[in-house]
């Protein structure tokens, strides 16, 4: 399934083949993606060149990227080596992590290190934040000048998330 917020992050589950042809157009305008794959089912495993090529032809070509090894609780049922993700992930210029989504185990630390990387790309000079097919926008949040209340009433403009 796809997950994405803000225009900056796309989640790719690599066994899900039947979403294939919907995510394509999630690329666009992704400074970040998370490629996830089951390490208890080999499968998952075996389709991630073929969805990290997908990822490579349809979005920037500067996308961070973290692969991820998911239910790393589930080692006891383990069909992918941690060192197999590892060779993957560094073959092909990913960050990687093993998470437990069940857990929580290094979810946090995943979005973290992707942020991490797409700030570096931005310090560098790699995405232009005036430019929003990067899939970066700066000042997403709450417009300047506006201020919330005590009493939850908003000045100027308002919104969902003032």
């Amino acid at each position: 399934m796809v997950n994405r917020s803000a225009g900056t992050w796309l989640g790719i589950r690599a066994g899900q083949e039947s979403f294939r042809s919907i995510t394509r157009s999630y690329y666009r305008g992704a400074a970040g993606a998370l490629l996830v794959y089951d390490i208890t089912r080999r499968d998952t495993f075996n389709h991630l060149a073929s969805w990290l090529e997908d990822a490579r032809q349809h979005a920037n070509p500067n996308m961070s990227i973290m692969l991820i090894g998911n239910k790393c609780d589930l080692s006891h049922r383990r069909a992918v080596s941690k060192e197999e993700g590892e060779q993957f992930a560094k073959e092909n210029g990913l960050l990687f992590l093993e998470a437990s989504a069940r857990t929580a185990q290094n979810v946090e630390e995943a979005f973290i290190k992707t942020a991490a990387k797409i700030l570096q790309n931005i310090q560098e000079g790699v995405f232009d934040v005036s430019n929003e097919s990067f899939g970066i926008k700066v000042g997403y949040g709450r417009p300047q000048g506006q201020s919330g209340g005590r009493d939850g009433t908003v000045s100027a403009g308002g919104g969902c998330c003032s």
